[in-house]
């Protein structure tokens, strides 16, 4: 890996920003971390897994399609765990207590993955280097996809607006079944669980043990307790991490990559032009700020600007210090990009995918503002 270092210009507006969303908390006597609404969430999104499951397991039914669709609705589960409860607890930001934040973000092994290789993934190489080629993982996938300008361009890429939907469900399952594996091999190579204070001993035990529990209790005991076959669990399996893994793909993808925000590349020292905080708002978007069903299941992650400027808040107060967020932005002249619903950010998603997969010059972005002269 290449060491990126980030400039030190636009501190003023690092500044400001951070000090006047301190005092909104500290004024309205607000913790940063999780609240009772969060802590329903959480209880709902458990439940919205693992009712399904037990009704399955329950043998009130062998109808097959009402059989499949509770998978359907197992899947919506996965990624509520996913999007609410392990996400905010493995940014710590659900709790002041390390010990809740730790088994929380362990709810990523329940449901399949892993808590470490996603710390390692998301919160060092995505949070740090957010859309710097072959630093950020969420956007450098080999064969396929092209997510970056800095890819190899293929033949292929040209259709990608079309197929990537098909591919983006696949995600968690290749998660659950391959990639875990690879991920952890490489996060050991290059040092990554010395960082994260941590053993290759430990990781592959949490591992394997973790995945051994979970192909167990997903797979041996509805064949045990029902009149199914190896082949119609695996159908199961495979739909419930295909919904939960398209739905975190189309959530997760437009906040990056798409129509308006900037690919920065380093210099061959492996500086980047901008100061950290300003290179987060240059390269992420917000969508669908309006709708509070929308912002209650997905995490808060369509505001995703307020996410990457504050991991370490709890999602539930997004909303509130959004508008502390634009309007410094506004002040400083510094761009911050929403698309006003989760159509038209899926919409220009789609573009920058086209524009990608044919290998044009992205388009400049319209929330370019002209920085205030002093």
């Amino acid at each position: 890996m290449q060491k990126i270092h980030f400039a030190n210009n636009k501190r003023d507006f690092t500044s400001t920003l951070h000090s006047r969303v301190n005092q909104y908390f500290k004024t309205n006597g607000i913790d940063r971390r999780a609240n009772a609404q969060m802590r329903y969430k959480t209880v709902f999104m458990f439940l919205l897994y693992f009712i399904p499951f037990a009704f399955i397991l329950s043998g009130i039914t062998h109808n097959l399609l009402v059989l499949w669709l509770l998978t359907v609705v197992m899947g919506l589960g996965v990624a509520g765990i996913g999007l609410s409860v392990m996400h905010d607890a493995n940014h710590g930001s659900y709790s002041r207590h390390d010990w809740v934040n730790r088994w929380l973000g362990y709810s990523l092994n329940l449901v399949g993955g892993s808590a470490m290789n996603w710390k390692i993934q998301h919160n060092v190489k995505h949070h740090t280097y957010t859309n710097i080629h072959e630093e950020d993982e969420d956007i450098s996938p080999r064969g396929v996809l092209r997510m970056a300008p800095g890819s190899d361009l293929k033949f292929m890429h040209r259709y990608q607006h079309w197929y990537a939907w098909f591919f983006y469900g696949l995600m968690t399952i290749v998660w659950v079944l391959i990639k875990d594996y690879s991920r952890l091999y490489n996060y050991q190579k290059e040092g990554h669980l010395q960082r994260q204070k941590t053993t290759a001993v430990k990781e592959w035990s949490i591992l394997i043990l973790t995945k051994v529990f979970y192909l167990g209790y997903l797979f041996l005991l509805p064949l045990w307790l029902l009149p199914v076959t190896w082949v119609q669990v695996v159908v199961g399996f495979l739909t419930m991490h295909y919904v939960a893994g398209f739905i975190l793909a189309i959530i997760f993808q437009p906040a990056h990559v798409i129509a308006g925000t900037s690919y920065p590349e380093p210099d061959d020292e492996g500086n980047i032009e901008n100061d950290w905080t300003i290179h987060q708002m240059e390269t992420t978007t917000n969508f669908a700020n309006n709708s509070k069903w929308f912002t209650w299941y997905v995490g808060g992650l369509n505001y995703q600007i307020e996410h990457h400027l504050f991991p370490n808040i709890c999602h539930v107060h997004y909303p509130a210090i959004a508008g502390i967020v634009k309007q410094t932005a506004e002040e400083f002249g510094v761009r911050y990009q929403a698309e006003p619903n989760f159509f038209s950010a899926l919409k220009k998603h789609t573009q920058m995918l086209k524009i990608l997969g044919q290998g044009k010059e992205l388009p400049q972005s319209k929330y370019e503002l002209a920085v205030p002269e002093s």
